[in-house]
């Protein structure tokens, strides 16, 4: 558990009140915020900066993988998508509908898909360094366009599932996502601010993990965090809460990959 979320535990155990945003309303009443605003000078400049950024090392491997077969007999990602850079716009509407599957995928499934139909290799572990190294230089390729749900009207009835999943009360401390990242995004839990918790820099490096990870790993930990079970990776829960975190970043831009403290 990252000591933000100890410092939730501990506070809701200790009936501590939350203090409310100095503003008053909502984050539902305000426009989408991105994290990268509430974070530091340094590690904004981090992000910025591709040759300090250490995401960057991930989307390296990234773009080695794209232009390598896996095996002999396989064939390469650039054999049938072309350039990398051709897939601008992508990352920035996923989750988006699988016909075979019929659910919704997000973007790391949706390689470990491909990497299973198309390549005959079996699929990496959900947080397995090569999958995100992928992910993240896919996502590259969209970085700075808006965030752009899919507007597939099959996603619809999983759209609205994400949306009761944000605002389900869950775990021991009987606490729901919107509680914190909506009702009370912008104020402060112990000096530390409350984010928005948008999802349009994923996946990225957190300097907490000291490693990159996936929004479902972030997730997970917010749901560790108030002590109930967490969703898998990849479940199509999970995916069905992305979905709705895609339609709450509506009027942000795509970050990836993101640094986060």
């Amino acid at each position: 558990m990252s000591w933000r979320l100890a410092l939730l535990t501990v506070a809701a155990l200790a009936g501590c009140a939350l203090a409310p945003p100095a503003t008053g309303p909502s984050a539902l009443a305000q426009p989408a915020r991105s994290g990268f605003e509430d974070m530091g000078a340094a590690v904004q400049a981090m992000q910025r900066d591709d040759g300090a950024n250490p995401a960057m090392l991930w989307v390296e491997g990234g773009r080695q993988l794209w232009a390598q077969a896996p095996a002999a007999q396989s064939k390469a990602c650039i054999a049938c998508h072309g350039e990398i850079t051709g897939l601008r716009g992508v990352a920035a509407r996923y989750p988006a509908w699988d016909a075979t599957l019929q659910r919704p995928v997000n973007l790391g499934h949706r390689i470990n898909l491909c990497r299973q139909r198309h390549q005959g290799q079996p699929p990496w572990s959900p947080e397995h360094s090569d999958l995100l190294s992928l992910e993240a230089a896919v996502g590259l390729q969209s970085r700075g366009m808006p965030v752009t749900p899919n507007p597939d009207r099959r996603l619809d009835p999983s759209r609205e599932r994400g949306a009761a999943l944000f605002q389900q009360r869950i775990g021991q401390l009987n606490l729901s996502c919107v509680a914190c990242h909506d009702q009370l995004a912008g104020g402060r839990l112990a000096g530390v601010l409350i984010p928005q918790g948008q999802a349009n820099a994923y996946p990225l490096y957190r300097l907490e993990w000291q490693s990159m990870g996936s929004l479902g790993r972030r997730v997970r930990n917010c749901m560790t965090g108030v002590r109930a079970d967490p969703l898998p990776l990849h479940s199509e829960e999970m995916v069905q809460l992305e979905l709705h975190l895609a339609t709450r970043a509506l009027g942000l831009t795509v970050e990836t990959p993101g640094v986060r403290p």
